[in-house]
Order: C-alpha cells, then structure tokens, then sequence
C-alpha cells in the first residue's frame, strides 16, 4: 500500500472517529463535526514516551460525554513506546509496515496491514515498529477521570531485541 493511500485512510479514520464521537445533547452545540484531513498538526512523539523517531498525526479527541480518542502512530524502524497502561484499554489498527506488541510477562506478537489488536484495560504493554522496516497505527483509548493512558519505564534495547528474536511470527 502506498504511503499516500495509508495517510488518506489514517485521516479518514480519524475523520470516521471524530464523527462517531461528535453527537451532543445539548441543542445550542453543532450535532456533528469534521476534522478536515490534513489539518491536523503532526508532532513528535515524546522522547519520555517513546524510543526512535515517532510521529504523531491527526490527534483527536470530544469532550465529554465523549470519551474516545487517539492518533495516527508512524514509527520509524526500530521505534517504539515506553510500557503503558490505558484504564479502559486500547485499540489498534495497523495500516502499514509491520512491528509488533508485547504485553508485560509474555511474548512479543508480530503485527501487519489490517491487523487489529485490543488490549485490555491496565494491561501493561508497549507496541513498535520492526527492526526492518516502518509502521504506522490507529490507536483509538477511552479516557477515565481526565487520563486515557499511563507511561512507565521505557523498553530497553535488550528488552526490545528479545521481543524481536522471540516474537510470534517474523514480519
């Protein structure tokens, strides 16, 4: 897939979500609103967060009674998150590249294009690019008291390559 095609449907579902998020009740507010693609700023992502070169794009999230919101991850070979926890868990969606996601104590699992992975609520767990090649992400987290994720201590280099080496799948 293209790098073109991936954006336009990582801004589409950003777009998608944002629309999904957008109903109110209160009469005097707007019943549906649209993130224009493209008109999000992109940012890096938090060397406190994460390892190797991360953006962040299309960024969005409704004030409540909302509680979704996320982003669209690409991350360089070899990037990756620090080991997080959300409190109402956390969906990816995987539009390019390969890499892979670890929940703390288990194994590394190898991901692709189209792959979806939940992981659920406190679970510690980081998710990044292969060693090889980039990869790029939908990450959709509900918020609870004001907070939709929990950074911790950063995956090591040591951690990250026994991950890689014993990884379900090569990808």
């Amino acid at each position: 897939m293209r790098w073109a095609t991936c954006t336009f449907i990582a801004l589409g579902l950003t777009s998608l979500s944002a629309l999904a998020m957008a109903g109110t009740n209160d009469p005097n507010q707007e019943s549906l609103s649209v993130i224009r693609a493209g008109s999000s700023p992109s940012s890096e992502g938090s060397p406190d967060n994460f390892t190797g070169r991360v953006r962040v794009q299309g960024r969005f999230q409704r004030e409540s009674p909302a509680r979704v919101g996320g982003a669209t991850v690409m991350f360089e070979p070899s990037a990756r998150t620090a080991w997080h926890t959300h409190p109402l868990g956390q969906t990816l969606i995987v539009l390019q590249g390969h890499g892979f996601v670890q929940e703390w104590q288990h194994s590394a699992r190898a991901i692709g294009p189209g792959d979806v992975i939940w992981i659920p609520p406190g679970t510690k767990h980081w998710h990044g690019a292969s060693a090889a090649e980039p990869m790029t992400h939908v990450a959709i987290a509900e918020t609870r008291s004001n907070r939709s994720v929990t950074w911790m201590e950063k995956v090591s280099d040591t951690q990250y390559a026994d991950a890689v080496s014993l990884g379900n799948g090569t990808p």
